[in-house]
C-alpha cells in the first residue's frame, strides 16, 4: 500500500456507497495534459483518489473519462482498485454531463453516491471515511452533504441514491449545483478544517503551490512531458 496520509478506518460502512470519479477534463491550462496521471511522490492522483474509496469501502467506482480516455485507461491502478471506465462524450457540457453519465453507469440498489474529483491530490483514505461518518450523522431531512472549509465549498460530495434519481430524471442540465440550488434545505453544509477537501490542481501555480506546502514533488509521468519541459 502506498498511502501515506492517514490510517485506514477500523469502522466498515453500514450503507453501500457508490463512488464516481470525474476526469473527463481536457487539462487545458496545465498544458491540455490529464491532471489526474500527475504524480505526487511517484503515485498518480488518480490512483490516490481510488485507493481512498476502496479502502474507506465504495462498493462501487465508476471513472469518468472523456478527453485523453486512451491514456488514463493504461493506468495499473484501474485494475488494481476494480474501477470500471465509462466516456462522456459531451465533455465539453463539463461536469454536469459527466456527473450524468457516472450516476447511469452505477448499479442499481445504492445507498448513497460519492462523488469525487481526480485532481485533489491530498484526499486520503481517512478523508473519505470521514466523509461518510458526516454524512451518516447529517441533520434530518437533509439529502447531500458538501464540506465546508471556512465557508467555502469543498469536495467530495455525498448525496443519497434518491437525490442521485432526481438528478438523472431533470433536465441535460441538472447538476449537484442546481439541486442544491433548487432545494438548500436539503443540503448539510459540513463545517471542517480540513483543507484537503479544498485542494485541487488546476494551474501550474496550484502545482507549485502544493509542493511547497507538502514538500513532496507533484510531477507529470514521463510520456506526459513536453521536449522542452524541466518537469
Amino acid at each position: 500500500m502506498f498511502e501515506t496520509g492517514g490510517p485506514t478506518p477500523s469502522r466498515v460502512p453500514a450503507k453501500r456507497v457508490g463512488g464516481i470519479v470525474l476526469a473527463a477534463g481536457a487539462g487545458a491550462r496545465m498544458g491540455h495534459r490529464p491532471k489526474c496521471l500527475l504524480q505526487l511522490d511517484g503515485i498518480s492522483l488518480l490512483a490516490r483518489q481510488l485507493q481512498a474509496l476502496s479502502n474507506a469501502g465504495i462498493a462501487e467506482v465508476v471513472l469518468v473519462l472523456g478527453h485523453h480516455a486512451e491514456r488514463i485507461q493504461q493506468e495499473a491502478c484501474l485494475a488494481q482498485f476494480g474501477a470500471r471506465t465509462v466516456i462522456n462524450p459531451q465533455t465539453e457540457s463539463g461536469h454536469v454531463s459527466s456527473l450524468r453519465v457516472g450516476l447511469q453507469a452505477l448499479s442499481s440498489g445504492l445507498d448513497a453516491v460519492i462523488v469525487a474529483l481526480a485532481d485533489q491530490p491530498l484526499i486520503n483514505t481517512q478523508d473519505v471515511a470521514d466523509l461518510m461518518g458526516a454524512f451518516a450523522d447529517r441533520p434530518e431531512g437533509t439529502q447531500m452533504l458538501q464540506p465546508a472549509v471556512q465557508g467555502l465549498p469543498g469536495n467530495p460530495v455525498m448525496f443519497s441514491w434518491a437525490v442521485g434519481q432526481q438528478i438523472l430524471s431533470g433536465d441535460a442540465h441538472i447538476g449537484v449545483r442546481q439541486w442544491q440550488a433548487a432545494q438548500p434545505d436539503s443540503v448539510f453544509r459540513w463545517p471542517t478544517a480540513n483543507t484537503h477537501y479544498r485542494t485541487d490542481v488546476d494551474s501550474e501555480e496550484d502545482r507549485l503551490a502544493i509542493e511547497t506546502r507538502t514538500g513532496q514533488s507533484l510531477r507529470w509521468p514521463a510520456d506526459a512531458i513536453p521536449p522542452t519541459s524541466t518537469l
